[in-house]
């Protein structure tokens, strides 16, 4: 009896305890790093809705890891060791040069980005096939910068001379530069280039352009100038300078006029990016996408503030107007 006792409670404890340790394992939390060229804006909101409509509750079935680089591109290398220190799952990377910073420091976590140009950086092989660990969102096209130029002639039609702030640093500028000394010769106008590498050189920036007798101003949009953008749009306003920017940001703060892709659009697909892939999803898979709407946004107080008339062929195609 004692030994047929002993073999029953030893099979009891046998069946018993791996119930007993299941039962206390705990499912994995998916973590998700998110680095930003920028500041946080409107679309790292837009990203967490999103999620949060998709079903994830942050600190209970997701776990961001947010980070900032201010518009200091030599921080993001760090920025984004530090997430792949913390083996996050995804990598999401706000601006070309914090995808350029996620893909030199991992080849193996998965990244979605929102950037430019992602085939000419040499981030993935093609928009349709990206195939490696790169895929998301691009909101680059190629007559983007000759529509924003377009633009500023359309409202200042003695327009000859257009300063351009640009960033030395960024992976994306030489394109766009490009695209810019194409669009100025069709236009008849000329380019000043005005190099800022950090917020100290926005003085000199505005200095130059008004030394060179700039008539508008060209933003050619990266982390810097969106992070620091309500001072290049005081600075614009003071300078008595019409400018043209990316992103609506810059008109809901004192800015003239922008034309580009929606930045909550955007990273609400980024967010599904992120879902598709903690689902099993391999990013050399998921096409890069592209945006099929841009938006003009026009802040008429600023306009009349510098003497400007919008035309009203300018007016009907705004998707919105700031008054």
């Amino acid at each position: 009896m004692r030994r047929r006792e002993f073999i029953t409670l030893l099979g009891g404890a046998a069946v018993g305890w791996p119930l007993g340790a299941s039962a206390q394992t705990q499912p994995k939390i998916p973590r998700v790093g998110y680095v930003l060229g920028a500041a946080p804006a409107r679309g790292t909101e837009a990203f967490r809705q999103t999620l949060r409509e998709l079903g994830y509750v942050e600190g209970q079935t997701i776990v961001l890891e947010l980070r900032w680089a201010e518009g200091r591109f030599e921080r993001l290398p760090e920025l984004v060791a530090e997430l792949v220190g913390l083996k996050v799952d995804v990598l999401v990377a706000g601006g070309s040069p914090a995808a350029l910073a996620a893909k030199n420091a991992t080849q193996t976590i998965p990244i979605v980005m929102v950037g430019i140009n992602p085939v000419g950086l040499g981030l993935a092989a093609s928009l349709s096939r990206p195939g490696g660990n790169v895929t998301g969102l691009s909101y680059y096209y190629e007559a983007i910068i000759a529509k924003r130029l377009q633009l500023l002639k359309e409202l200042v039609p003695r327009l000859a001379r257009v300063g351009v702030l640009r960033d030395p640093m960024d992976p994306g500028h030489p394109t766009y530069w490009k695209e810019a000394e194409v669009a100025a010769q069709t236009l008849g106008v000329a380019l000043e280039a005005l190099d800022v590498r950090r917020p100290e050189d926005f003085d000199a920036a505005f200095a130059t352009a008004k030394q060179r007798n700039a008539q508008a101003l060209l933003d050619l949009a990266d982390p810097l100038t969106i992070a620091y953008r309500s001072r290049i749009t005081a600075l614009a306003a003071s300078s008595r300078l019409p400018a043209v920017y990316a992103a609506r940001e810059f008109p809901d703060e004192g800015g003239l006029m922008s034309y580009g892709a929606s930045v909550v659009v955007l990273f609400r697909r980024a967010a599904t990016f992120v879902d598709k892939i903690l689902k099993g999803a391999k990013p050399a898979d998921l096409p890069i996408e592209q945006p099929t709407k841009f938006e003009l946004v026009v802040n008429l107080k600023v306009a009349k503030a510098l003497g400007l008339t919008v035309p009203p062929s300018l007016l009907a195609r705004a998707d919105e107007l700031i008054e």
